[in-house]
């Protein structure tokens, strides 16, 4: 097997600009650790291919020479060969049906796959992630929906500066123009009708910091749950004030059972005995920004027959969903679609339970782009390549041949290791039920 690292092109997307590995990171896994390192040629690519021959790398049309191959979104069918390393985003953990067909190829051609996504720590705390990046494009996409949608509604406010976050040249571009934002409201206030004006986080992981962070450069008070229930229209609250709400699974959820009480382990393990208490909150909310890991097995927070009702009753207060999350018909159930970054909204209507592309219509607006952190390429790039770096040379290092209780991996590593040649390592042979 050749000792090549590969760095593959993205293809699932057309705005997916991403890197695993940078070209500042390549030198040194080049000059340091005495790599050779294959990049394949892409035209979208945020790193232009002389940045990674400066870097010392070599560019190719494809990766046949490389026994390891990196990549960021998953991979088609058609790339895979034989007894080769692939380390990608599988998006395969939850028995997800669309990608089954290529982990049943890799199957076929005895591949090892390691999932960013599972290489954790002994606390089951990842270690290397975009989260936060979604977060922060996440958010800005979020400030430039209410935006347009305040602006439909007749409001002159400075949320209307705000551009989609791919709009800006750099993290930092987006920032200062946030903060311009911040310190005109913070000036001039925002308009009688919109306060108190709030804004929900679901979550408190790397995803909810990074959009609070962008939100932190607004003028920002956080309130608990229970005084946001206590906030109204009053004529003391300041008109230059927003408030910030961060919801945890206690907020979320209540036991079934009125006798018990709220235990997080419990709930984690066992979801079916607990019930969704978030909506009361929704009619005081003014953004909702969804950051929380959800599975099907968890009650859902927001449904459709809740803001089919809420709906009812007039225009609500809520205009705008982030589902940074994104998952569709999930927590939020009222996300329709994953949406792509030229495409990145659409209003949902909760009398019709329809929905129509863009910022117009009558309904909620909800931002569910799929892959937010490309939206903000090279600060992504930079930020998930600073904590790879770390594990690329014991994984070109590896011997896959033997067998895999005496791999020679770090162990947050062989944690990921969701194929070794083929078969479905211990901790992943759940998924076997849904290749059927």
């Amino acid at each position: 097997m050749s000792n090549f690292i590969g760095i593959r092109h993205e293809d699932k997307y057309e705005m997916e600009r991403r890197a695993p590995l940078t070209p500042r990171h390549v030198e040194r896994l080049i000059k340091t650790k005495k790599l050779d390192i294959i990049i394949q040629s892409s035209e979208k690519r945020v790193f232009t291919e002389e940045e990674y021959l400066k870097a010392g790398a070599k560019i190719a049309k494809d990766l046949k020479k490389c026994g390891v191959i990196f990549g960021v979104k998953e991979m088609p069918v058609s790339f895979f060969e034989p007894d080769k390393t692939y380390v990608f985003f599988s998006h395969i953990i939850k028995g997800q049906a669309y990608n089954m067909p290529m982990l049943q190829r890799m199957m076929e051609l005895k591949c090892n796959l390691i999932d960013y996504e599972r290489i954790v720590d002994d606390q089951n705390k990842r270690l290397i992630f975009f989260g936060k990046y979604a977060g922060l494009a996440g958010m800005i996409n979020s400030l430039w929906s209410m935006g347009l949608r305040l602006k439909d509604a007749g409001f002159k406010t400075p949320f209307s500066q705000i551009k989609q976050a791919h709009h800006y040249h750099s993290l930092e571009e987006a920032k200062q123009a946030i903060s311009a934002v911040g310190q005109e409201i913070a000036e001039l206030g925002l308009p009688e009708e919109l306060r108190p004006f709030t804004v929900a986080f679901t979550g408190y992981g790397n995803v909810s910091m990074g959009a609070q962070e962008i939100l932190g450069l607004l003028p920002i008070k956080e309130i608990s749950p229970e005084k946001l229930l206590a906030l109204r229209r009053r004529a003391h609250l300041p008109n230059n004030l927003m408030y910030k709400v961060v919801y945890k699974e206690a907020d979320l959820v209540e036991p079934i059972d009125p006798e018990a009480s709220f235990e997080l382990h419990d709930y984690y393990a066992n979801p079916q005995n607990y019930r969704a208490v978030f909506e009361k909150y929704v009619p005081h909310i003014d953004m909702l920004i969804n950051c929380v890991y959800w599975d099907a097995k968890y009650p859902r927070l927001l449904t459709k027959d809740y803001l089919e009702k809420l709906y009812a009753k007039g225009t609500p207060k809520l205009k705008v969903i982030g589902d940074i999350s994104c998952d569709v018909h999930g927590s939020v159930e009222c996300n329709e679609k994953a949406t792509e970054i030229e495409d990145p909204i659409f209003v949902y209507n909760p009398a019709t339970r329809d929905f129509s592309m863009g910022h117009k219509g009558e309904g909620i607006l909800v931002m569910s782009v799929d892959i937010l952190p490309s939206e903000l390429p090279r600060d992504s790039s930079n930020g998930f390549a600073d904590v790879l770096i770390n594990f690329v040379k014991p994984i070109a290092d590896c011997d896959f041949a033997e067998d895999f209780e005496d791999l020679d991996l770090p162990r947050a590593i062989k944690k990921g290791l969701i194929l070794h040649r083929g078969e479905l390592t211990p901790d992943y042979e759940y998924i076997r039920e849904f290749l059927k």
